[in-house]
Parts: structure tokens; C-alpha cells; sequence
């Protein structure tokens, strides 16, 4: 019960901020009756300036120089998902007051010329302006929430978080770096920010005694959720179709092509295949190109506004955006940022690790996905429940954007034993980030005014 109330204390003072200011909430103890809130508070004055997301969608996540968007340049990705949130919502594309995409590889003066094509590809008008954004392997997430930090300061009504990646057309051998500062070889944990991402991975494993086994596991049950989520035809909810063409390396023939199936997921994968690939960064370590993230290319977009603006355009509510959070972890674990970063973004959402229903938490490696989730004791027929980046892929600055996509998708089809979810990944040079959702539809004039006996939601 003391739990309940403090979640209770937390939850009132985003909705009723300007008192909170003033006084602490203990010496209120009025504000804590639900009669007051039904008489006092009216349902647009406590939740119509919630930050909602009425439309998520990605493309299929392919792999990079081999699959279907190998030939696709990532301006054109980025203008699928870009108007399909505006077509598929009826939006007039010149009331968005912004347009925020996640990247990582390219060079950003270049992406940041191609987003600005991609919008205008899309049918955006010259009044939308358009910017990116680089947390690495968070950049799409990152999107999303700088979005909704701007609607809720009052910049604009209206925007999307978006996030892309051509990791075919902009893969650099050996992790990107052109050079680095000599002086950080005399600091241990700068020099540390340089490691590549495989060693770290090794890291996590050696050091927190996460076995070649348990990482072979987990790649397994990655591609046999993703296989069976294709199969089940769910994953359409989510996915735009691509029409784009694929090139034949020999013969420069073209052919057209509609892209909409994730192509890197292995539906045999299994233990004794796992078992005789060979270790890639580290001799007799643990990490192998079975048990890692696939380098991939794709899109997603979210188009966010306030809940009242939402309400009147009579457009249907996908999820509520809760908390956000970034933590800094050591960088030659990078790995595990996301066992710092969920418990934080939680708690900022008044909640516990345990009130979560459903997670997606990017599989960069198996060794700190394996190690996170074990760490949170996530049950995890939660986690992951249409596969992860080991099967379906990870384009880096599309995945943040891809699993709200995912994520928010599911919840729905889950319904009301579904309130609450969680996307979070690691990021290179040591962070985590996360962020916490509510489902759309399950909001009601109470619903976060009260609080039933116990740990219930």
C-alpha cells in the first residue's frame, strides 16, 4: 500500500504541477481522495497535455549489401515512413511543427541534406524544418523523445521522431573511426570509448559470466519469435510496404521490388549451427556473427502531439510517451546500459521494473542482452516476443524508431493486460538509454489518479 501511495504522490504531481511546486503532496492529503479527482480535475484538464504517439511505422529491416534495400538509398527509405505516417493519419504534412531523424554512419552534414530530401520526397511543405540527431545506437529513440520534450515545452504542436540507416551505403570497415586523438591513449577510460564494440561484447560476457551458451540461446529464441511473428502476419500492422528495385551485381540488371518482410531472420537457427561458428573479435571468447546484431537498412517514424490536440483531430492513440532516460555506464562495458537506464526511466515514470508488461530491449550483442535482462530478473516472456536484432537486424540509427514501432504495436494487440512497456538499448562509448510507454486505449478519467491495493495496474 505504501508503494501504491508513492506511485499515487508521483503521478499527481504531473497533473497537478503547479501545486506540487508549492507545497509537498504530503501536506495535502486532499489531493489523494479519487473524489476530488473526479470532481475537481476534468479529464482534458488531467490528460490532455499527455504526449501521444498516433502513428508508428517502419519499413522491413534488411540486410545490409545483401537484402531487399541493398540498392535503396536511405533518402528514400526515410521518405516511406515519413509519408506514411502523414497519409495514413490524414494530417496535413504543413502542421508538423518538426521533423527529428536518428543516424549515425553517414556524415552528418550529408544525412542531414538527404533527411531534408527525404521530407521533401514525401510531400512535406518548405515551412517543415528538419534536423539530426546522433546518440548512436539510441539515435531513434533519441528522435522520439527530443519530439516529445519539444511538444511539451510548447515549441510545436506537432512533430516526428524518425530514424534511418543505409549500412549498405555507408558501412566503414572497423567500426567508422577515420582517427582519434593520441591523448586518449593516457586515459584509460577515453581510450576505452575506442574499443570496438565487439571487444566490449566480450567484455560484459568475461565479466559478468555470461556463457557462449546462454548467447547461443538467446540468438536461437531471437529467430524463432521473429519467424513466428512473420508467419502470424502480425508484423504487417506495423510495416510500409517499399517499392524500390534491387540491382544484379553481375549483370547491373534492375528489377522492381516491393519490400515488406524483415529478410534477415533464420527460422532453422539452431544450438548445434550456433556451436561451430567461430569467436570474431576475441580468440576462445564468446561472440560470434551468430550470436550478434545483424548490419542492416531501414526506416521507421512516429508522429507524436498532445493528447488534446489528438482528441480533437479524432485521431486514435497509439501510446502515451511517459519518461525517457539516459545513463552513462563504463565504456568498456558498454553493453550493459540497459540494466542502469530501465530502472531509471521507471522511476521517473512513477513505476517499478516489475509494474512493466512488455520490453523491447535491443539485442546488440547477446552477451549484454542476456546479461541486462538477467540482471532486472525481467521475466522474459515479456522480452522480446517477436524477435530482436540478432533476427531481425539492427540498422543503428533506425532501431530506436523501429521498436516503438514494435513495441506500441503489440501492446495494442495485447490490450488491457498490456499497460505499460519499455524500449531500451545500449550505447557505444558507454550509455543506456530507455523510455516508457503507456497503451493508448488505456487511459480512462481515473486510470492514473488511482491506484488499486498492491502492486495491480
Amino acid at each position: 500500500m505504501e508503494r501504491a501511495m508513492e506511485r499515487q504522490k508521483i503521478l499527481l504531481r504531473h497533473l497537478n504541477p503547479v501545486s506540487s511546486s508549492n507545497s509537498s503532496l504530503k501536506h495535502e492529503p486532499s489531493l489523494l481522495s479519487p473524489v476530488n479527482c473526479v470532481s475537481e480535475v476534468s479529464p482534458m484538464a488531467a490528460f490532455g497535455d499527455d504526449i501521444v504517439i498516433v502513428a508508428a511505422y517502419r519499413t522491413a529491416i534488411c540486410k545490409a549489401r545483401r537484402g531487399g534495400f541493398k540498392d535503396t538509398l536511405p533518402d528514400d527509405l526515410l521518405a516511406s515512413v515519413l509519408k506514411a505516417v502523414v497519409e495514413r493519419t490524414s494530417l496535413d504534412p504543413s502542421e508538423v511543427g518538426d521533423i527529428v531523424v536518428g543516424t549515425v554512419i553517414a556524415p552528418g552534414s550529408q544525412r542531414a541534406m538527404e533527411c531534408r530530401v527525404a521530407a521533401y520526397f514525401a510531400g512535406f511543405p518548405d515551412s517543415v524544418p528538419v534536423r539530426t540527431v546522433n546518440r548512436q545506437c539510441s539515435s531513434g529513440l533519441q528522435a522520439v523523445a527530443d519530439v516529445a520534450a519539444s511538444i511539451r515545452a510548447g515549441y510545436y504542436d506537432i512533430g516526428i521522431g524518425a530514424g534511418v540507416e543505409s549500412m549498405s551505403t555507408d558501412h566503414i570497415p572497423g567500426g567508422g573511426f577515420h582517427g582519434s586523438n593520441p591523448r586518449a591513449q593516457d586515459f584509460p577510460k577515453a581510450r576505452d570509448c575506442l574499443l570496438p564494440m565487439g571487444i566490449t561484447s566480450e567484455n560484459v560476457a568475461e565479466r559478468f559470466g555470461v556463457t557462449r551458451e546462454e548467447q547461443d540461446m538467446a540468438a536461437v529464441e531471437s529467430h524463432k519469435r521473429a519467424a513466428a511473428a512473420i508467419a502470424s502476419g502480425k508484423l504487417k500492422d506495423e510495416i510500409i510496404p517499399v517499392a524500390t528495385k534491387i540491382v544484379d551485381p553481375e549483370t547491373k540488371a534492375e528489377k522492381a521490388i516491393v519490400v515488406s518482410v524483415d529478410d534477415g531472420v533464420r527460422p532453422n537457427s539452431n544450438m548445434a549451427d550456433l556451436a561451430k561458428l567461430k569467436t570474431v573479435f576475441k580468440q576462445n571468447g564468446s561472440t560470434t556473427a551468430g550470436n550478434a546484431s545483424q548490419i542492416s537498412d531501414g526506416a521507421g517514424a512516429v508522429l507524436l502531439m498532445k493528447r488534446s490536440l489528438a482528441m480533437k483531430k479524432g485521431l486514435p492513440i497509439l501510446g502515451v510517451f511517459r519518461s525517457f532516460a539516459v545513463t552513462g555506464v563504463e565504456p568498456s562495458v558498454m553493453g550493459i546500459g540497459p540494466a542502469v537506464a530501465i530502472p531509471a526511466a521507471t522511476k521517473l515514470a512513477g513505476l517499478n521494473v516489475s509494474d512493466i508488461d512488455l520490453f523491447e530491449i535491443n539485442e546488440a550483442f547477446a552477451s549484454q542482452y542476456v546479461y541486462s535482462c538477467k540482471k532486472l530478473e525481467l521475466d522474459m516472456e515479456k522480452v522480446n516476443v517477436n524477435g530482436g536484432a540478432i533476427a531481425i537486424g539492427h540498422p543503428l540509427g533506425a532501431t530506436g524508431a523501429r521498436c516503438v514501432a514494435t513495441l506500441l504495436h503489440e501492446m495494442k494487440r495485447r490490450g488491457k493486460d498490456c499497460r505499460f512497456g519499455v524500449i531500451s538499448m545500449c550505447i557505444g562509448t558507454g550509455m543506456g538509454a530507455a523510455a516508457v510507454f503507456e497503451r493508448g486505449d488505456s487511459v480512462d478519467n481515473l486510470s492514473n489518479a488511482r491506484v488499486a491495493n498492491g502492486d495491480s495496474h
